[in-house]
């Protein structure tokens, strides 16, 4: 089978138009033409910006304290100094709260006022408040 071959630009359209091809589905084709490439360039610009917006949110959560201390308003943080609290928030923010909710502790804290275990929870941060605040022995 021989592929049929795209008219000039003068000849009559093959659809049965009338019309001379350039007039007829030339014009039709560079219009599929062109709204694909505007797709691929919309997807192409997509894909780029939620590739960014990710890469946004990993680097905001590389510092491995999602719940700071202004959002944990009943712990008192002001005995520990900049590298203690950090070690204090970030054990707070990785332990696990006991009641299977599958939150940290510190979100517990911060967000879930219903929560069963919230006064432990709260108790269990000031002991690592207490803990990261213990200077550390050269042995």
């Amino acid at each position: 089978m021989q592929k049929e071959s795209r008219p000039k630009q003068s000849q009559l359209c093959p659809c049965g138009s009338g019309k001379k091809y350039k007039q007829c589905c030339a014009v039709k084709k560079e219009r599929r033409r062109r709204a694909l490439r505007r797709s691929k360039t919309l997807l192409i610009w997509v894909g780029v910006v939620a590739g960014l917006v990710l890469l946004g949110y990993g680097v905001s959560q590389m510092s491995g304290v999602a719940f700071s201390d202004a959002d944990l308003g009943v712990i008192d943080f002001s005995a520990l100094d900049q590298p203690q609290k950090r070690a204090a928030l970030r054990a707070a923010n990785q332990a696990r709260c006991p009641c299977g909710c599958g939150m940290t502790l510190a979100q517990c804290v911060a967000t879930d006022s219903t929560c069963p275990l919230r006064t432990k929870n709260i108790d269990r941060i000031r002991a690592m408040v207490v803990e990261h605040g213990k200077p550390r022995s050269s042995s």
